[in-house]
């Protein structure tokens, strides 16, 4: 088994960007969801209700993001990796409260008009830690903005099983995975408890339980019903739909596409 594909998604929900190598860091691969959209309370903003978000690309340049629509490239705008005020807010992703960086008034009035709602782009310093649940770390682990955990991994055999059943395949997008593998029977990774990836290791913690966000067809932003409604037929568990597993990293380092994925 390999690595196949490495993705981050610098600015949460939005589009992500596939690497052919990316640093290792306990809160998850560098510059993955270290972004995030707010509403006027702080709260977090997800294609999950703001389906259109999936329009929204995001570039890694020199010294930057370049985010754009993806029907019209030529409406950008370029966010510094240091951001430009020096105000925080508090900010909320599901039940985790800790302070962001307000990174730009120009960046909140674009991302508003974009998305026609009031909002603002928060940075995550390294200063602001968010503690991964506790029942699942092994040193006291932080993550980014994420969900729940730094690392999310997929087979990619496991993606063709599930797209066997449904009458139009779907791309690994769907899920945002991190780390992508060839190799291996569908839902191999399910039985793991620690692998290794070049000179990293990690832990694998918990399967990763789906959301609608899976429904929403990134190059439309229209959401529709599969694959969740597919998926829910033989992969739920205590009420909840179960894709990818996720992961905490013990050993940080680089990790390659082509790189081997060691059962430990």
């Amino acid at each position: 088994m390999k690595i196949q594909d490495i993705y981050i998604y610098p600015i949460k929900s939005l589009g992500g960007i596939r690497l052919q190598e990316a640093e290792v860091q306990t809160k998850g691969l560098k510059w993955d969801r270290r972004w995030m959209l707010v509403d006027e309370h702080g709260i977090f903003l997800s294609q999950r209700s703001l389906h259109h978000m999936a329009l929204l690309q995001v570039d890694i340049e020199t010294d930057g993001l370049k985010v754009f629509l993806k029907n019209k490239p030529d409406n950008n705008i370029y966010i510094p990796f240091e951001p430009e005020t020096k105000d925080f807010i508090q900010v909320q992703v599901w039940e985790d409260r800790l302070l962001g960086q307000i990174v730009s008034p120009i960046a909140n009035q674009w991302f508003s008009e974009i998305l026609n709602i009031n909002c603002q782009l928060i940075f995550m310093p390294e200063s602001s830690l968010r503690p991964v649940e506790e029942k699942y770390t092994v040193n006291n682990e932080t993550v980014s903005f994420a969900d729940a955990m730094p690392y999310l991994l997929i087979g990619q055999g496991s993606l063709d099983e599930l797209n066997s059943r449904l009458d139009n395949p779907v791309p690994m997008e769907r899920f945002r995975p991190n780390l992508v593998f060839s190799g291996g029977a569908a839902f191999q990774e399910d039985q793991w408890t620690h692998i290794q990836i070049g000179d990293c290791s990690f832990k694998v913690t918990k399967p990763c339980a789906r959301c609608v966000l899976t429904t929403v067809d990134q190059n439309t932003g229209i959401k529709g019903k599969e694959p969740l409604k597919t998926l829910s037929t033989y992969r739920r568990k205590d009420n909840k739909v179960l894709f990818g597993q996720n992961l905490i990293s013990l050993k940080n380092g680089t990790v390659k596409v082509g790189d081997k994925l060691i059962i430990k």
